[in-house]
C-alpha cells in the first residue's frame, strides 16, 4: 500500500522541515520526486543529498507565472503527475490590531493563493488521466485559531475550505483530495524557541511531546497511498490531542 515506486509526486516547499521530510519519505517509497523552494539552487542542493530520484526546481507560489513555468518543468521531469503536496507557507506573527497590511497580504498570498495557483495546475493533468492525489499541509491553528496569528490562522482555514470544496468538484475522476494539519512539530521554529516558552507549549498536547515531521510525512504517504483510495475532502490532524 505504501510503494510508489513509478509514482510522480510533487512537493511544494520542500527544502526544510515538513516538506523535505514528505519529499524524503516519498523518495524512500520509490517515487520519483520533484521538490520546489524559492531559491532554485538550494532546492537543487537539498534534493541531491535525498536518497532517491529527487530533483529541485525554483516557484515562487505567489506568482502564477512561476507556478505555471514550474508546473510545465516538473512534468517533463517526471513524465505525468500522481500525487501533489500543497506545503509552502509563511507566518507574520503578530496581534490583530498590530498587524500591517503586507503582514496579512503576505501571508494570504503564500499559504493560500499560492496553494489555489499550485492545485489548479496540478488537477488539469490529473482530470485527462481520470487519477490523482491532491495532500494540502494546513494546521491546527486552521481549525482552533491562536492569538497573535490571525492572518495565519485565516490562510489555514482558507486552505481547508478550498480542499473540501475541490474534493467535490474532482472525485468522479477518481481524484482526492486532502489536507493534513500538523500541530505542535519538532522543527527549527520550535528548536529557536526559549525553552521555558517550549516547555509551557509542550504541556498544553495531551500526548506530552511534540510531533516529527516523519510522522507528518506518514499520513501525507498514507492518504496518497491506495490504502486512502475512498478518502477525500478530509482533514487529518496530526497534533497528539491538542485540538480535541
Amino acid at each position: 500500500m505504501m510503494n510508489f515506486k513509478d509514482r510522480s509526486v510533487i512537493v511544494t516547499g520542500g527544502t526544510r522541515g515538513i516538506g523535505r521530510a514528505i519529499g524524503t519519505a516519498f523518495a524512500a517509497a520509490g517515487a520519483r520526486v520533484v521538490i520546489s523552494g524559492r531559491n532554485g539552487e538550494t532546492a537543487a542542493q537539498v534534493a541531491s543529498q535525498i536518497d532517491g530520484e529527487v530533483h529541485g526546481l525554483a516557484l515562487d507560489v505567489t506568482n502564477a507565472d512561476s507556478v505555471q513555468n514550474f508546473f510545465s518543468a516538473a512534468l517533463e521531469i517526471l513524465e505525468g503527475l500522481d500525487v501533489v503536496v500543497a506545503n509552502a507557507g509563511i507566518t507574520r506573527d503578530k496581534l490583530v490590531m498590530a498587524l500591517k497590511d503586507e503582514d496579512w497580504d503576505e501571508v494570504l498570498d503564500t499559504n493560500l493563493k499560492g496553494a489555489f495557483l499550485c492545485v489548479r495546475e496540478a488537477v488539469r493533468p490529473m482530470i485527462r488521466n481520470r487519477s490523482g492525489r491532491i495532500i494540502a499541509v494546513t494546521s491546527v491553528i486552521g481549525l482552533t485559531g491562536n492569538p497573535g496569528q490571525g492572518n495565519y490562522a485565516a490562510s489555514k482555514a482558507g486552505l481547508i475550505g478550498l480542499v473540501k470544496s475541490l474534493a467535490q468538484e474532482v472525485a468522479s475522476r477518481n481524484i482526492t483530495v486532502n489536507a493534513v494539519a500538523p500541530g505542535m512539530i519538532d522543527t527549527d521554529m520550535l528548536a529557536d524557541l526559549p525553552e521555558k516558552a517550549r516547555q509551557v507549549l509542550i504541556e498544553r498536547i495531551p500526548a506530552g511531546r511534540p510531533g516529527t515531521v516523519e510522522e507528518v510525512a506518514g499520513t501525507v504517504l498514507f492518504l496518497a497511498s491506495d490504502a486512502a483510495s475512498y478518502v477525500t475532502g478530509e482533514v487529518i490532524r496530526v497534533d497528539g490531542g491538542l485540538a480535541c
